[in-house]
């Protein structure tokens, strides 16, 4: 009898109290108040408080630039994490994780540090560039494509572009197309230079097409430079002053009337003056041994490009303009350019080009890239390693110091074999986790070409911006995705293909 009324009496008394046991925290959970930080670059130090039964450690920190300190509980059971979060001297923003443990459950806070330049109007242009123009797109081979000195749109075996090309590259992901233009052909005489009105025309109805599409858009002079082959051949204007001044009135003459056309259009275009000007040495020319005669006439080009453009006003006296280093080359770029006066304030860009390694990334004649391809199949050398040390110079020579940069082209060619197309993403993964690291907007080379191997470079349609396979595809989905995403240049490394 006596244990019956006992039990009776427990449970009577475990049901009584059950309102009040509920209300008082488990010896299970853990909670953090916050479960976001959000710091600008200049870092600084935020509080988040935590909720436990008992004691707890702070488990996990993901990035060795924050520090979490536990303070003292206070009379709630309520314990305060100090977190102190260093200077980001880098364009792109960055993540990490504080993660909290009591033995038995887990809480997390996200730490988000804010790029230089994020949402700030006033930050300099080098640091909101990559903001502005993000990942994009070359129509390539098309309007630049040239035969028999003729400039013509279908002259290298592409179709008509179309607003539904450009709608499509904008769904793809992208936010900026290159037009590359070359006007062979459509120039008239000295010294007006008229540009032939079809010509103007057709390029102002596709950049209407990408106005359309939400995209940026960029144009340039591009071929009319190509190897000393044509007007701009600056071989020959480094040796004789006559040439050189002929050139530059032909420069100013023609960006005055391509300015003149656009100048209402807004700040989704952006003018380059010219695309890889060097005397057919690609860097191992004259260039080396002409006492910097090259790099003069280009920077006086590049600077006549500028007073043409600011001189027709309208949006053009504050357009963001570009303008290359010599051969587009890196390496160059850090010996010889110089950015040009400027009327309007920190609204100049510097364009270089990457294709490296040259023999993987559009010879083909090796297959694989990276840490974990096959040793007989792979490019020489550490090639993260290689693609990172750019960027880092890119970085350290130019945009720390203000200057912005844009990839003008870089690319990757398409690859035959499931395993090839691996690497392919891969490096194109690689890439653009860099590129989004160090700042820098970066147009990827599209040519039209289909297929894989040597310039096969077909990843959109120019017709209609379809893709043109399952394999292009995917490669343009890991550049898109590598870019956007959050994971970090080490994740992306421990993916690689095996």
């Amino acid at each position: 009898m006596k244990s019956i009324l006992y039990i009776l009496t427990m449970l009577f008394l475990s049901t009584g109290c059950g309102s009040k046991l509920s209300d008082e925290p488990s010896a299970a959970e853990i909670s953090a108040d916050k479960t976001v930080l959000e710091f600008t670059a200049e870092g600084g130090v935020q509080t988040f408080t935590v909720t436990t039964h008992g004691s707890f450690y702070i488990m996990d920190i993901s990035a060795d630039w924050v520090t979490a300190v536990k303070g003292s509980k206070d009379a709630e059971g309520k314990t305060p994490v100090t977190v102190t979060v260093m200077e980001h001297n880098l364009p792109t923003d960055r993540r990490a994780t504080i993660s909290v443990s009591n033995g038995k459950q887990r809480a997390h806070v996200e730490v988000i540090q804010r790029a230089l330049g994020h949402g700030d109007s006033s930050a300099p242009l080098a640091f909101r560039l990559p903001h502005i123009l993000g990942m994009g797109w070359n129509l390539g081979n098309q309007f630049d494509a040239h035969s028999n000195g003729v400039s013509s749109e279908t002259a290298w075996s592409n179709s008509k572009a179309s607003q539904s090309t450009f709608t499509k590259v904008k769904a793809a992901g992208f936010s900026t197309v290159r037009i590359p233009v070359t006007w062979l052909g459509h120039i008239g005489p000295a010294p007006d230079y008229k540009i032939e009105d079809a010509w103007l025309d057709r390029i102002a109805q596709v950049v209407g097409f990408a106005e359309t599409a939400g995209l940026n858009a960029v144009i340039n002079i591009h071929h009319d430079g190509s190897e000393c082959e044509y007007w701009l051949d600056i071989k020959t204007a480094a040796k004789d002053p006559a040439v050189h001044q002929q050139i530059l009135e032909q420069v100013s003459a023609m960006w005055g009337q391509i300015a003149e056309r656009f100048k209402d259009k807004g700040d989704f275009l952006l003018f380059e003056s010219f695309n890889e000007i060097q005397d057919g040495g690609w860097g191992w020319g004259d260039n080396l041994k002409d006492g910097g005669k090259q790099y003069q006439c280009l920077h006086e080009w590049n600077q006549a490009f500028v007073n043409s453009v600011r001189a027709t006003g309208g949006n053009n006296a504050n357009r963001i303009l570009v303008v290359p280093a010599y051969c587009t080359n890196v390496d160059i770029a850090i010996e010889s350019f110089r950015m040009p006066e400027d009327s309007a304030n920190d609204r100049l860009v510097m364009a270089v080009h990457s294709y490296d390694p040259y023999d993987y990334t559009l010879k083909a004649k090796y297959s694989e890239w990276g840490h974990t391809a096959d040793p007989a199949a792979k490019y020489p050398g550490d090639n993260e390693s290689d693609m990172k040390k750019m960027f880092e110079k890119i970085y350290s020579n130019f945009i720390s110091k203000g200057i912005p940069v844009y990839m003008g082209e870089f690319g990757c060619v398409n690859r035959a074999t499931e395993r090839e197309q691996k690497f392919q993403q891969y490096y194109l993964k690689y890439y653009a986790k860099l590129a989004k690291t160090y700042g820098v907007a970066s147009m990827i080379w599209d040519n039209g070409a289909k297929g894989a191997g040597e310039e096969r470079h077909a990843f959109l349609s120019h017709a209609n911006g379809e893709y043109c396979s399952p394999e292009a595809k995917a490669a343009i989905q890991a550049l898109i995705g590598a870019y956007n995403d959050d994971l970090s240049l080490d994740d992306i490394y421990n993916s690689a293909p095996r």
